[in-house]
C-alpha cells in the first residue's frame, strides 16, 4: 500500500519516458504521486539523440525550483544519467537522487545499442522487430533514420503483461526514436557523482524483453542502486504502477 505522507521538503519528481513512448506512459504513476502530495512532472523527451535529449532534460531540471528527483524509464535512464551531470544541474544541486525504472544506466562511452546487443534476454535485435524509416531534418533534402517496434511484435517484446488490446493501442501510438539515440556514446554518468552515492534506486522488471532484465539488473548493481525486482514486462510503470510508485516514494523520503 502506498504511503500517502511524503516528508516535508520533498523534491519535485521529474519523470523521463523512454523510446517508443511519451509522457502519458507515466499516467498511472503520476496519479498515485499526486494522491501522495508529491510534486511531479512528466517531461517530453525529444528522442532525437542522447546528447540533445540530455541537454533538453538538463534545461528542464535547471528550470525546476528546488530539489529534483530524476526518474527515467528505459532510454530515459540513459538521458537522466547524462542530464544530471550537466554544469548548471550540478551548480544548483538540483538533482538529489536518481531512480531507474527498467532503465539504462550506462557507463561512460557505452551506447544503448552496445548494452542491448550484450543482453541474452532482449528481443529488440531479433530480425524484423525494429523498423528503420527515414525522416527529414529540415536541412534541404537531408534525412536521418528513426526506429519503431513492429506493432505485431510490440506486446511480446515490450508489453507482455498488458492485455492484448492495451498493448495494441501502445504499439499504434508509439513515438519513433532517432537511431542516433542508440549509437551516441554516453558521457560521465551521474550515478558516479559523489553527492549521489547511496541515492540511486532501480526497478528491475523480471520479464523485460526490450531492454533485457539481465543487463538492467547488472547496470543497477554497477550503479550501486537500491534494487527492487518486480514481476512484469518492460512497461512496468503501466502494468505495476503501485510497485513503481512505492520505490519512487521511498526515494522521495530518503532525499527529503
Amino acid at each position: 500500500m502506498t504511503d500517502p505522507t511524503p516528508a516535508a521538503g520533498a523534491p519535485t519528481v521529474l519523470l523521463v519516458h523512454g523510446a517508443f513512448a511519451d509522457g502519458s506512459s507515466w499516467a498511472r504513476v503520476i496519479e498515485r504521486l499526486q494522491a501522495a502530495g508529491v510534486g511531479v512532472r512528466a517531461l517530453a523527451n525529444p528522442l532525437r539523440g542522447l546528447a540533445a535529449d540530455s541537454a533538453y532534460v538538463a534545461s528542464a531540471i535547471d528550470q525546476t525550483p528546488g530539489p529534483v528527483l530524476a526518474v527515467g524509464h528505459s532510454y530515459g535512464g540513459a538521458v537522466i544519467t547524462n542530464a544530471a551531470t550537466k554544469a548548471n544541474a550540478i551548480k544548483a544541486n538540483h538533482v538529489v537522487g536518481l531512480v531507474y525504472v527498467a532503465a539504462f544506466a550506462p557507463e561512460e562511452s557505452q551506447t544503448v545499442k552496445d548494452i542491448v546487443d550484450s543482453s541474452g534476454e532482449s528481443k529488440l535485435g531479433h530480425p524484423g522487430v525494429l523498423h528503420p524509416e527515414p525522416y527529414p531534418t529540415g536541412q534541404g533534402s537531408e534525412t536521418k533514420m528513426e526506429l519503431t517496434v513492429d506493432p505485431a511484435s510490440f506486446r511480446e517484446v515490450v508489453a507482455g503483461d498488458l492485455p492484448a488490446e492495451e498493448a495494441a493501442v501502445l504499439g499504434a501510438a508509439q513515438r519513433p526514436i532517432a537511431d542516433a539515440a542508440n549509437v551516441e556514446k554516453s558521457g560521465p554518468p551521474a550515478w558516479k557523482r559523489e553527492d549521489l552515492r547511496a541515492r540511486v534506486w532501480a526497478v528491475v522488471a523480471t520479464n523485460d524483453k526490450a531492454a533485457g532484465s539481465d543487463v538492467v539488473r547488472s547496470m543497477a548493481e554497477r550503479a550501486g542502486a537500491d534494487i527492487v525486482e518486480v514481476e512484469g514486462s518492460h512497461v512496468i510503470m503501466i502494468s505495476q504502477p503501485e510497485a513503481v510508485t512505492d520505490v519512487i516514494l521511498r526515494a522521495v523520503r530518503a532525499v527529503s
